[in-house]
Protein backbone atom coordinates (compact mmCIF):
# COMPACT_ATOMS: atom_id res chain seq x y z
CA UNK A 1 0.00 0.00 0.00
CA UNK A 2 1.32 3.48 -0.81
CA UNK A 3 0.23 6.58 1.61
CA UNK A 4 -1.76 9.42 0.35
CA UNK A 5 0.75 12.15 0.01
CA UNK A 6 0.52 16.05 -0.18
CA UNK A 7 3.46 18.55 -0.14
CA UNK A 8 3.07 22.05 -0.34
CA UNK A 9 6.12 22.32 -2.69
CA UNK A 10 3.55 20.66 -5.41
CA UNK A 11 0.92 23.72 -4.57
CA UNK A 12 1.45 27.14 -5.61
CA UNK A 13 2.54 29.81 -3.02
CA UNK A 14 -0.58 31.71 -2.89
CA UNK A 15 -2.88 28.42 -3.12
CA UNK A 16 -1.09 26.43 -0.14
CA UNK A 17 -2.94 27.88 2.74
CA UNK A 18 -6.38 26.75 1.40
CA UNK A 19 -4.67 23.41 -0.18
CA UNK A 20 -3.49 22.48 3.37
CA UNK A 21 -6.83 23.26 5.27
CA UNK A 22 -8.39 20.97 2.74
CA UNK A 23 -5.98 18.37 3.07
CA UNK A 24 -6.36 18.59 7.02
CA UNK A 25 -9.87 18.49 7.68
CA UNK A 26 -9.93 15.10 5.09
CA UNK A 27 -7.06 13.51 6.61
CA UNK A 28 -7.99 14.27 10.62
CA UNK A 29 -10.53 17.11 11.19
CA UNK A 30 -11.71 20.03 10.53
CA UNK A 31 -9.88 23.26 11.85
CA UNK A 32 -9.30 26.95 11.86
CA UNK A 33 -5.73 27.84 10.40
CA UNK A 34 -3.94 30.59 11.53
CA UNK A 35 -0.71 31.24 8.82
CA UNK A 36 2.02 33.01 10.73
CA UNK A 37 4.19 33.45 7.47
CA UNK A 38 2.05 32.14 4.65
CA UNK A 39 5.01 32.66 2.24
CA UNK A 40 7.32 30.91 4.11
CA UNK A 41 4.52 27.84 4.90
CA UNK A 42 6.23 24.47 4.72
CA UNK A 43 3.87 21.65 5.30
CA UNK A 44 3.44 17.55 4.44
CA UNK A 45 1.60 14.67 5.10
CA UNK A 46 1.70 11.07 4.51
CA UNK A 47 -1.65 9.23 5.30
CA UNK A 48 -2.11 5.68 6.10
CA UNK A 49 -5.39 4.24 6.54
CA UNK A 50 -5.29 1.05 9.10
CA UNK A 51 -8.89 0.24 8.70
CA UNK A 52 -10.96 2.22 11.11
CA UNK A 53 -8.07 3.82 12.23
CA UNK A 54 -5.21 5.69 10.41
CA UNK A 55 -1.27 6.92 10.74
CA UNK A 56 0.26 9.89 9.16
CA UNK A 57 3.21 11.22 9.11
CA UNK A 58 3.28 15.72 9.58
CA UNK A 59 5.66 18.19 9.36
CA UNK A 60 5.00 21.54 9.10
CA UNK A 61 5.77 25.31 10.67
CA UNK A 62 4.42 29.00 10.92
CA UNK A 63 0.67 27.91 11.41
CA UNK A 64 -1.72 27.53 14.36
CA UNK A 65 -4.65 25.32 13.92
CA UNK A 66 -7.42 25.48 16.48
CA UNK A 67 -10.92 23.27 16.71
CA UNK A 68 -13.63 25.30 17.92
CA UNK A 69 -16.46 24.76 19.62
CA UNK A 70 -18.77 25.02 16.58
CA UNK A 71 -16.58 23.16 13.96
CA UNK A 72 -16.66 20.34 16.84
CA UNK A 73 -20.84 20.70 16.48
CA UNK A 74 -20.43 20.72 12.48
CA UNK A 75 -18.89 17.61 12.65
CA UNK A 76 -17.30 15.12 14.90
CA UNK A 77 -16.00 12.29 14.21
CA UNK A 78 -15.65 10.88 17.16
CA UNK A 79 -11.87 10.20 17.24
CA UNK A 80 -9.07 10.07 19.53
CA UNK A 81 -5.58 11.10 18.24
CA UNK A 82 -2.34 10.78 19.88
CA UNK A 83 0.67 12.79 18.27
CA UNK A 84 3.99 11.50 18.68
CA UNK A 85 6.66 14.14 18.58
CA UNK A 86 9.74 13.06 15.97
CA UNK A 87 11.60 16.49 15.69
CA UNK A 88 10.85 20.27 16.22
CA UNK A 89 8.24 21.86 18.54
CA UNK A 90 5.07 21.74 18.73
CA UNK A 91 3.08 23.06 20.82
CA UNK A 92 -0.85 21.60 21.60
CA UNK A 93 -3.57 23.08 24.24
CA UNK A 94 -7.12 21.29 25.32
CA UNK A 95 -9.08 20.39 28.36
CA UNK A 96 -7.26 23.64 29.86
CA UNK A 97 -4.04 21.90 29.56
CA UNK A 98 -0.97 22.86 27.52
CA UNK A 99 2.15 21.14 26.49
CA UNK A 100 5.03 21.77 24.21
CA UNK A 101 6.07 18.83 21.89
CA UNK A 102 9.37 17.85 21.36
CA UNK A 103 11.15 14.69 19.73
CA UNK A 104 10.55 11.88 22.32
CA UNK A 105 7.22 13.34 23.89
CA UNK A 106 3.82 12.14 23.08
CA UNK A 107 0.18 14.15 23.25
CA UNK A 108 -3.36 13.46 23.22
CA UNK A 109 -6.33 14.68 21.86
CA UNK A 110 -10.11 14.52 21.81
CA UNK A 111 -12.02 15.44 18.44
CA UNK A 112 -15.03 16.05 20.49
CA UNK A 113 -13.55 19.12 22.17
CA UNK A 114 -12.33 22.24 20.95
CA UNK A 115 -8.11 21.84 20.57
CA UNK A 116 -5.27 24.17 19.35
CA UNK A 117 -1.97 22.73 17.86
CA UNK A 118 1.02 25.67 16.89
CA UNK A 119 4.30 25.41 15.42
CA UNK A 120 7.16 28.26 14.66
CA UNK A 121 9.46 28.88 12.20
CA UNK A 122 11.28 25.16 13.06
CA UNK A 123 9.58 22.39 11.66
CA UNK A 124 7.38 20.32 13.90
CA UNK A 125 7.92 16.75 13.05
CA UNK A 126 4.79 14.03 14.15
CA UNK A 127 3.35 10.71 13.85
CA UNK A 128 -0.85 11.00 14.32
CA UNK A 129 -2.32 8.18 15.10
CA UNK A 130 -6.04 8.28 14.81
CA UNK A 131 -8.85 5.73 15.67
CA UNK A 132 -12.60 5.47 17.09
CA UNK A 133 -13.50 5.91 20.52
CA UNK A 134 -14.83 2.98 20.75
CA UNK A 135 -12.18 0.67 19.67
CA UNK A 136 -10.36 2.13 23.30
CA UNK A 137 -11.26 -0.83 25.84
CA UNK A 138 -10.71 1.50 29.29
CA UNK A 139 -12.61 4.04 30.83
CA UNK A 140 -12.57 6.61 28.71
CA UNK A 141 -11.43 9.27 31.60
CA UNK A 142 -8.23 7.57 31.22
CA UNK A 143 -7.47 8.94 27.86
CA UNK A 144 -9.07 12.08 28.14
CA UNK A 145 -7.41 13.23 31.38
CA UNK A 146 -4.29 13.44 29.52
CA UNK A 147 -5.49 15.60 26.79
CA UNK A 148 -3.38 19.01 26.29
CA UNK A 149 -0.92 17.27 28.09
CA UNK A 150 2.75 14.99 27.10
CA UNK A 151 4.21 11.43 28.21
CA UNK A 152 7.61 11.09 27.03
CA UNK A 153 7.50 7.53 24.88
CA UNK A 154 11.58 6.80 25.07
CA UNK A 155 10.86 4.12 27.64
CA UNK A 156 9.12 1.12 29.03
CA UNK A 157 5.91 0.71 26.84
CA UNK A 158 5.80 4.04 25.89
CA UNK A 159 9.05 3.30 23.79
CA UNK A 160 7.07 -0.04 22.65
CA UNK A 161 4.26 2.20 21.49
CA UNK A 162 6.28 4.93 19.66
CA UNK A 163 8.79 2.54 17.73
CA UNK A 164 6.30 0.44 16.90
CA UNK A 165 4.27 3.83 14.67
CA UNK A 166 7.49 4.80 13.16
CA UNK A 167 8.23 1.18 12.22
CA UNK A 168 4.61 0.99 10.93
CA UNK A 169 5.29 4.07 8.91
CA UNK A 170 8.51 3.06 7.47
CA UNK A 171 6.96 -0.21 6.37
CA UNK A 172 3.42 0.48 5.89
CA UNK A 173 4.39 0.04 1.94
CA UNK A 174 5.28 -2.97 1.68
CA UNK A 175 1.53 -4.24 3.66
CA UNK A 176 -1.26 -5.23 2.40
CA UNK A 177 -4.50 -3.65 3.31
CA UNK A 178 -5.82 -6.71 5.86
CA UNK A 179 -2.04 -6.50 7.17
CA UNK A 180 -2.41 -2.59 7.67
CA UNK A 181 -6.04 -3.32 9.44
CA UNK A 182 -4.26 -5.81 12.19
CA UNK A 183 -1.55 -3.19 12.57
CA UNK A 184 -4.04 -0.80 13.48
CA UNK A 185 -5.52 -2.88 16.07
CA UNK A 186 -1.87 -3.61 17.73
CA UNK A 187 -1.37 -0.32 17.97
CA UNK A 188 -4.87 0.15 19.68
CA UNK A 189 -3.56 -2.73 22.22
CA UNK A 190 -0.36 -0.81 22.94
CA UNK A 191 -1.78 2.65 23.17
CA UNK A 192 -3.78 0.79 26.11
CA UNK A 193 -0.76 -0.29 27.86
CA UNK A 194 0.38 2.69 27.86
CA UNK A 195 -2.83 3.99 29.38
CA UNK A 196 -2.96 0.86 31.84
CA UNK A 197 0.38 2.04 33.01
CA UNK A 198 -0.45 5.46 33.53
CA UNK A 199 -3.60 4.52 35.89
CA UNK A 200 -1.62 1.79 37.63
CA UNK A 201 1.45 4.91 38.30
CA UNK A 202 -0.93 7.73 39.46
CA UNK A 203 0.83 11.15 39.33
CA UNK A 204 -1.22 13.32 41.41
CA UNK A 205 0.42 13.02 44.57
CA UNK A 206 -0.41 9.97 46.82
CA UNK A 207 -2.72 9.33 43.64
CA UNK A 208 -5.72 9.74 46.19
CA UNK A 209 -8.50 11.32 43.60
CA UNK A 210 -7.54 9.47 40.90
CA UNK A 211 -8.11 6.40 42.85
CA UNK A 212 -11.18 6.99 44.03
CA UNK A 213 -12.73 7.78 40.07
CA UNK A 214 -10.83 4.65 39.81
CA UNK A 215 -13.01 2.52 42.22
CA UNK A 216 -16.08 4.11 41.19
CA UNK A 217 -15.50 2.78 37.55
CA UNK A 218 -14.15 -0.69 39.07
CA UNK A 219 -17.50 -0.66 41.86
CA UNK A 220 -19.87 -0.01 38.70
CA UNK A 221 -18.28 -2.65 36.57
CA UNK A 222 -19.23 -4.70 39.79
CA UNK A 223 -22.14 -4.11 40.30
CA UNK A 224 -22.66 -4.51 36.14
CA UNK A 225 -21.72 -7.95 36.02
CA UNK A 226 -22.55 -9.68 39.32
CA UNK A 227 -24.39 -12.64 37.05
CA UNK A 228 -20.82 -13.65 35.88
CA UNK A 229 -20.03 -16.46 38.03
CA UNK A 230 -16.40 -15.82 37.21
CA UNK A 231 -16.01 -11.89 38.67
CA UNK A 232 -13.35 -11.39 41.22
CA UNK A 233 -10.18 -9.90 41.48
CA UNK A 234 -8.26 -11.42 38.10
CA UNK A 235 -11.71 -10.52 35.78
CA UNK A 236 -11.79 -7.20 37.28
CA UNK A 237 -8.25 -6.45 36.96
CA UNK A 238 -7.91 -7.81 33.82
CA UNK A 239 -11.52 -5.26 32.27
CA UNK A 240 -9.36 -2.28 34.14
CA UNK A 241 -6.12 -3.10 32.64
CA UNK A 242 -4.55 -2.62 36.12
CA UNK A 243 -1.89 -5.00 38.13
CA UNK A 244 -3.90 -6.93 40.79
CA UNK A 245 -1.23 -5.03 43.35
CA UNK A 246 -2.89 -1.57 42.11
CA UNK A 247 -6.59 -3.20 42.34
CA UNK A 248 -6.09 -4.06 46.00
CA UNK A 249 -4.82 -1.20 47.11
CA UNK A 250 -7.77 0.82 45.50
CA UNK A 251 -10.51 -1.39 47.16
CA UNK A 252 -8.20 -1.10 50.48
CA UNK A 253 -7.63 2.56 50.29
CA UNK A 254 -12.05 2.37 50.18
CA UNK A 255 -12.05 0.25 53.10
CA UNK A 256 -12.44 -3.10 51.61
CA UNK A 257 -10.98 -5.69 49.50
CA UNK A 258 -12.35 -6.68 45.69
CA UNK A 259 -13.69 -10.03 47.06
CA UNK A 260 -15.78 -8.69 49.69
CA UNK A 261 -16.94 -5.94 47.81
CA UNK A 262 -18.45 -8.81 45.30
CA UNK A 263 -19.61 -10.74 47.63
CA UNK A 264 -21.27 -8.19 49.54
CA UNK A 265 -23.08 -6.57 46.29
CA UNK A 266 -24.26 -9.92 45.07
CA UNK A 267 -25.77 -10.91 48.73
CA UNK A 268 -27.40 -7.59 48.86
CA UNK A 269 -29.11 -8.42 45.33
CA UNK A 270 -29.98 -11.48 46.75
CA UNK A 271 -31.62 -10.67 49.98
CA UNK A 272 -33.27 -7.74 48.20
CA UNK A 273 -34.80 -10.42 45.71
CA UNK A 274 -35.80 -12.99 48.59
CA UNK A 275 -37.68 -10.39 50.20
CA UNK A 276 -39.55 -9.09 47.39
CA UNK A 277 -43.20 -10.07 46.99
CA UNK A 278 -43.75 -9.87 43.51
CA UNK A 279 -40.94 -12.84 43.14
CA UNK A 280 -42.15 -15.25 45.04
CA UNK A 281 -42.52 -17.12 41.83
CA UNK A 282 -38.57 -17.49 41.42
CA UNK A 283 -37.01 -20.09 43.10
CA UNK A 284 -34.04 -19.46 46.05
CA UNK A 285 -31.69 -20.98 43.21
CA UNK A 286 -33.12 -19.40 40.37
CA UNK A 287 -32.78 -15.63 42.25
CA UNK A 288 -29.19 -16.96 43.18
CA UNK A 289 -28.11 -17.93 39.69
CA UNK A 290 -29.16 -14.61 39.16
CA UNK A 291 -26.25 -12.70 40.51
CA UNK A 292 -23.70 -15.16 40.19
CA UNK A 293 -24.65 -18.01 42.06
CA UNK A 294 -24.99 -20.95 39.91
CA UNK A 295 -23.93 -23.51 42.37
CA UNK A 296 -26.77 -24.52 45.18
CA UNK A 297 -23.93 -25.65 47.96
CA UNK A 298 -21.98 -22.72 47.43
CA UNK A 299 -24.51 -19.60 47.83
CA UNK A 300 -26.45 -22.57 50.60
CA UNK A 301 -22.34 -21.10 52.06
CA UNK A 302 -22.32 -17.74 51.30
CA UNK A 303 -25.79 -17.31 52.75
CA UNK A 304 -25.76 -18.42 56.08
CA UNK A 305 -22.54 -17.12 56.99
CA UNK A 306 -23.62 -13.52 56.15
CA UNK A 307 -27.17 -13.78 57.74
CA UNK A 308 -27.14 -16.45 60.15
CA UNK A 309 -29.91 -18.66 58.86
CA UNK A 310 -31.32 -20.45 55.30
CA UNK A 311 -32.04 -18.66 52.18
CA UNK A 312 -35.36 -20.41 52.60
CA UNK A 313 -35.71 -19.33 56.56
CA UNK A 314 -34.82 -15.73 55.16
CA UNK A 315 -37.44 -15.33 52.86
CA UNK A 316 -40.42 -16.77 54.63
CA UNK A 317 -39.13 -14.10 57.26
CA UNK A 318 -39.38 -11.03 55.09
CA UNK A 319 -42.56 -12.30 52.97
CA UNK A 320 -45.07 -13.52 55.63
CA UNK A 321 -48.07 -11.92 55.81
CA UNK A 322 -48.45 -9.55 58.99
CA UNK A 323 -50.17 -10.97 61.99
CA UNK A 324 -53.67 -9.45 62.14
CA UNK A 325 -54.20 -7.62 65.33
CA UNK A 326 -56.01 -9.05 68.34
Amino acid sequence: MHPIVFDTVEVPVAERPAAWVETMALAQVTQRVKFLETARLSARMEIMPLGVGQLSTLSYASLVAQRTPRLVRQSDPEMYHVAVATGGEIGIAQHRQSSLLRKGDMGFFDSSRPFDTQAGETPGRALLFQFPKGLLRLPHQRFTALCGLSRPWTQGVGRLFGQFLVELAEQYPHCTPQQAAGLGATAVDLLMAVLAEEGDAPRDGDGEPQQQGTFLRMSAFVTDHLADPALGPEALAAAHHVSLRYLHRVFQNNGTTPCTFIREQRMSRCRRDLADPALRHLTVHAIATRWGYPQPQAFARAFRAATGMSATEYRAQHTAPPALPS
